[in-house]
C-alpha cells in the first residue's frame, strides 16, 4: 500500500510539473534613446515597428513598445536600475559604470554596439587652440557632467595633457545640457557656454553657423581610433526573465542597422522627418552617415580601453579582464575591442 501511495504521489507530482504553465514574458517594453542622427537605427525600429514584428514571430503577439527620449545618461541609469526602462541607448562609459556597480545584483551588460562615430569638441573662444588652453573662463557643454562619454573623453585628454593625476582638471568647466540645448547655448553664448563636445548633426551646424567656431579634438584622436559612441544595454535579470523579448530586440536592432546601411539616402530623409529637423537637408545628413568615420554596427569598439582608463582613475572599482565580461554573448562574439 505504501509503495502504491508513493508511486501515485510521484506520478501526480510529475503531472503537476509537466502541466505548470511557463512564466509569461513581459508584455510592455520601454526603450530609451537620446537626440541626434546617431540614434537613427532606433528611429527606424520605432517607425517600422520592427521589434513588434520580431516579437510576434517569436510567439509574443501583444508586446507593446514605449519609446522615451531623454537628454543624458543619468535618467537612463536610474531607469535600468529601477526596471522602468528595459533597453537604453547610451555611451560606453555609462555601460562600464553600471556593469561595475551591478555585478553582484541585476547585472547590467551591453546588448550590442550601435553607432561608431566621432565626437567633436568645438569652441568659439579664439584663445583656445588645444585642450591645454581651456581656463576657468570657459564652459564646456556635455550631456552629463562627469559620467557621459564626452565627460570621460575630457578626462582622458586631461590625463594625456597634464598627467594622470590631473585627469579631472577640466571637470569644473563642464555643464550638463542636451545636444540641442547645448547648440543653442553655444550659438547664443548663453550661460557662459563657449564650447560643446558635440555629435552630428549639431557639430556640423555649429561649424556652419558660428563665426570662428573651430574643432579642438575628437574622441577618435583621444582613443587612438574609431570608437563606439552608442551602445545598447539591459540587465541580466531582464534577459533571463525575457529571453524571447531579448532575442527579438537584438534581431530587431540588427535589422534596423541593415535597413539604414542599405539605403542611407532614405534613412537621411526619415531622420529629418522624425527629428523634425529643419536646419539640415537630406544632403547634409547623408554626408554625415556616409562619412568613412561614421558607421552603424553591432560590433563594440574601444569599449575595453575606456574601461581600463576608468578603472585606473578610480571611476570604477574593478577593471574588466575582457570585453566579454561587459557584453552578453551575442555581441561579445562579434570580435570587438
Amino acid at each position: 500500500m505504501r509503495l502504491w501511495t508513493r508511486a501515485a504521489l510521484a506520478a501526480a507530482g510529475a503531472c503537476l510539473v509537466w502541466t505548470a504553465p511557463a512564466r509569461a514574458e513581459i508584455s510592455e517594453v520601454t526603450i530609451a534613446q537620446q537626440y541626434g542622427v546617431a540614434f537613427l537605427p532606433l528611429m527606424v525600429m520605432e517607425r517600422e515597428g520592427i521589434l513588434e514584428k520580431r516579437a510576434k514571430a517569436a510567439g509574443l503577439p501583444d508586446v507593446k513598445v514605449n519609446w522615451a527620449k531623454v537628454a543624458g545618461p543619468s535618467v537612463m541609469n536610474d531607469g535600468l536600475l529601477s526596471g522602468t526602462m528595459h533597453f537604453v541607448a547610451q555611451g560606453a562609459p555609462s555601460l562600464i559604470t553600471l556593469w561595475d556597480k551591478t555585478r553582484g545584483s541585476v547585472g547590467i551588460k551591453g546588448v550590442a554596439a550601435m553607432t561608431t562615430y566621432p565626437l567633436y569638441l568645438v569652441t568659439r573662444n579664439p584663445e583656445v587652440k588645444s585642450i591645454k588652453d581651456f581656463t576657468s573662463k570657459d564652459k564646456i557643454a556635455v550631456p552629463s557632467a562627469k559620467i557621459s562619454t564626452q565627460a570621460i573623453m575630457l578626462q582622458m585628454a586631461a590625463a594625456a595633457t597634464w598627467g594622470e593625476a590631473e585627469y579631472a582638471r577640466l571637470d569644473p568647466l563642464t555643464v550638463s545640457l542636451s545636444h540641442p540645448d547645448a547648440m543653442v547655448a553655444l550659438i547664443n553664448q548663453s550661460g557662459g557656454v563657449n564650447a560643446h563636445f558635440a555629435t552630428s548633426p549639431f557639430y556640423e551646424q555649429e561649424i556652419k553657423t558660428i563665426p570662428g567656431a573651430r574643432l579642438i579634438t575628437t574622441n577618435y584622436e583621444i582613443l587612438g581610433g574609431p570608437a563606439s559612441a552608442i551602445v545598447l544595454t539591459t540587465s541580466s535579470k531582464f534577459r533571463e526573465a525575457n529571453p524571447k523579448v531579448y532575442k527579438a530586440f537584438f534581431e530587431a536592432l540588427g535589422e534596423s542597422i541593415d535597413t539604414v546601411n542599405k539605403d542611407k539616402r532614405a534613412a537621411a530623409k526619415l531622420y529629418l522627418e522624425l527629428a523634425k529637423d529643419t536646419k539640415n537637408t537630406v544632403e547634409d545628413i547623408l554626408a554625415i552617415i556616409e562619412d568613412k568615420d561614421y558607421r552603424y554596427t553591432l560590433k563594440p569598439e574601444k569599449v575595453f580601453k575606456t574601461a581600463q582608463f576608468m578603472a585606473k582613475i578610480g571611476s570604477i572599482k574593478q577593471a574588466p579582464k575582457s570585453l566579454e565580461e561587459m557584453f552578453f554573448p551575442e555581441a561579445a562574439n562579434l570580435g570587438g575591442d
